[in-house]
């Protein structure tokens, strides 16, 4: 059997001060919440399929052939070339119009 002395907390006496006043019920009438997403900025996304090409894309989905330059802009943290693009990528698109 150990010998070694534990320590007496018996004397111990602790108090706490608080200025926070005492709240009975917390009122949450005038909160109001919004959600930001990319998804109504970007418009939504496509996954590309074999003979794809931007343009094509742009045309499909966005309804101009011209908007690929879009789809690439929305895109460049996945594409540095707008002429590779592979099947199974998924794009984001911008919204229409």
């Amino acid at each position: 059997m150990s010998t070694d002395k534990k320590a007496d907390f018996s004397g111990v006496k602790t108090s706490i001060d608080t200025t926070a006043e005492k709240v009975e019920k917390a009122d949450f009438s005038g909160v109001s919440t919004s959600i930001d997403t990319t998804a109504e900025v970007v418009g939504g996304s496509y996954t590309v399929q074999k003979g794809d090409s931007l343009s094509k894309i742009a045309k499909q989905e966005l309804g101009d052939v011209n908007a690929w330059k879009k789809i690439f802009d929305a895109n460049r943290d996945v594409l540095d070339d707008p002429d590779k693009i592979f099947p199974g990528q998924v794009l984001k698109l911008p919204p229409k119009g």
